[in-house]
């Protein structure tokens, strides 16, 4: 029997978001060849800081940033490159990011995205990082408060993690992947302040399960749960950008009120199968397993859907 030529798609909506680097993500996300990059490679804006350790350095810093159309709207974008350094932020990382918050006040884009893929903050240029993530959370404030919707896309090799975990929570909304980690401390930060018994770092089913995508969908701690596709994301984010909520007081009291009522329900289950028990999944054991077809129709049926608006 002769055997089928492979054949693979043209179409970068088909690409793995996990697999692509942050230029692919950007292409495939925007309209085709509307991205026009700001503070692009050839000028050279480089962490000085790096050459002190004897560390490589990025043209681009491992932050891309610019303006495109997504399906027609103009919006501004910003992709984190999780092959530099992890997509740690640094002083010209940050910086990158909070001018282009800043342009948003002056250009009032339909929105803003943001494609995280990070490890949090570069342990050499601590104290600018650090910095740039205060910076970055004020930032996203003031431009939610000019009614501009802030998305947030997560599903790449990093993950979300440190300063990353806390700018994805000041956003609009958030769009996830099965490998769309998100987390303040770190697998092996846990492990390092309170040993392996507590948590440990190499179980990759313990990570998933805590971090993933799937948990903080169930959680409500993310707003959609998509395939790893660039074309998923691109979908969720024209639908999510129609959702976002209002900044103001009434939102903030909401989520106030909704985590204080998470915390109160399950803060003392031990693992995530207990707590999506308690959600009312009859299998919780089942839930890292299912494609996105099968969580999709769990959500659908779930005596308590998680929360659509944070």
């Amino acid at each position: 029997m002769a055997l089928k030529p492979v054949t693979f798609s043209a179409d970068p909506g088909d690409q793995s978001w996990y697999e692509a680097s942050a230029r692919a993500r950007l292409a495939g996300l925007l309209d085709a060849e509307s991205f026009q990059e700001f503070i692009g490679p050839e000028q050279r804006m480089m962490s000085p800081h790096l050459p002190l350790f004897d560390l490589p350095r990025a043209f681009d810093d491992g932050m891309i940033v610019g303006r495109g159309r997504l399906d027609g709207q103009a919006v501004l974008a910003a992709a984190q490159e999780g092959r530099f350094m992890g997509g740690a932020f640094g002083e010209i990382h940050g910086a990158k990011l909070v001018g282009l918050l800043r342009a948003a006040l002056a250009e009032a884009p339909a929105a803003l995205l943001i494609l995280f893929d990070t490890g949090g903050v570069r342990l050499q240029e601590a104290n600018a990082g650090e910095t740039a993530i205060a910076e970055v959370m004020r930032a996203i404030a003031q431009v939610r408060a000019a009614g501009i919707p802030v998305i947030g896309l997560i599903g790449g090799r990093a993950g979300c993690y440190g300063g990353g975990g806390l700018i994805a929570g000041t956003c609009s909304r958030l769009v996830v992947s099965e490998s769309g980690r998100i987390s303040v401390s770190g697998p092996e930060v846990i492990e390092t302040n309170k040993g392996a018994e507590e948590f440990d770092s190499r179980d990759r089913a313990l990570v998933w399960r805590t971090m993933g995508g799937k948990h903080r969908r169930l959680l409500g701690g993310a707003d959609a749960f998509v395939g790893d596709t660039i074309g998923a994301f691109r979908d969720a984010a024209l639908t999510q950008i129609a959702k976002a909520p209002a900044f103001d007081l009434a939102t903030l009291e909401a989520e106030q009120a909704r985590l204080e009522a998470r915390l109160a329900r399950f803060g003392d289950c031990h693992d995530a199968t207990e707590v999506w028990g308690r959600l009312g999944v009859n299998d919780p054991d089942a839930v890292p397993g299912m494609t996105t077809e099968a969580f999709d129709a769990l959500l659908a049926r779930l005596p308590e859907a998680p929360h659509d608006a944070r």
